[in-house]
């Protein structure tokens, strides 16, 4: 298997971006923050971190962004027994597997919540690897997650697809320089995935799945 297909996992793979907006939110809410879902949720994709200090700013009080991340885990926590799948996405990691493809998952999940997501798509014996937000030192927009996906399915970025949901995973993609492959189901507008890297947008993993063919995972 010398070709890699990389998959974030929010929004991607599990359908749970509208969960992290309401459980940022109100972590945000309890902390005194009056921060608009719309807001939370184009940030949904960067690591914990990187999501307060983009949404409160350089200048808030940083000694609270343990207890908001903290606050956020706990909440999110809540629903880790019943995260849905979206449509396809076991059918179509095992389908890529079948194919020849190093299935290979970048999340800046980690620890239980990675479990929980695991379990949810239900396909682990599709998946070779996955590089978590413990292995790197950047999250996405940076290239790291991807690279170190890269890494451990052995292949170079010109013989590897990511496909994600966010802005951020296909600006990290395009700074890996892999080829980028964008869904709607996290939320997001197509024309938004297109301008930071997309090649092509599908509905949702089923879309993709039912267009393979056409698509960049297509020929060799």
């Amino acid at each position: 298997m010398d070709r890699a297909a990389v998959f974030d996992v929010d929004g991607t793979l599990v359908d749970t971006n509208h969960l992290h907006v309401v459980t940022w939110w109100e972590a945000f809410r309890q902390a005194g923050h009056d921060v608009p879902m719309h807001a939370v949720h184009r940030a949904v994709g960067l690591g914990s971190e990187d999501l307060v200090a983009h949404l409160l700013g350089d200048d808030r009080d940083k000694k609270q962004d343990s207890a908001l991340s903290a606050a956020h885990k706990a909440l999110y926590g809540q629903y880790f027994d019943r995260l849905p799948a979206l449509p396809g996405a076991a059918d179509l990691l095992r389908r890529l597997r079948g194919d020849g493809w190093t299935v290979v998952l970048a999340t800046s999940a980690s620890g239980a919540e990675l479990g929980a997501l695991r379990r949810a798509i239900g396909a682990d014996d599709a998946i070779t690897d996955t590089a978590s937000a413990d292995d790197v030192r950047e999250g996405k927009p940076a290239a790291e997650p991807v690279e170190h996906a890269l890494e451990l399915a052995g292949v170079p970025a010109s013989r590897a697809v990511f496909v994600g949901d966010t802005v951020w995973d296909m600006q990290a993609g395009s700074k890996a320089g892999v080829r980028c492959v964008g869904v709607l189901c996290g939320g997001l507008p197509r024309a938004d995935l297109e301008e930071a890297g997309a090649e092509a947008v599908y509905a949702d993993p089923a879309d993709l799945l039912d267009r393979l063919a056409e698509s960049p995972f297509g020929g060799e």
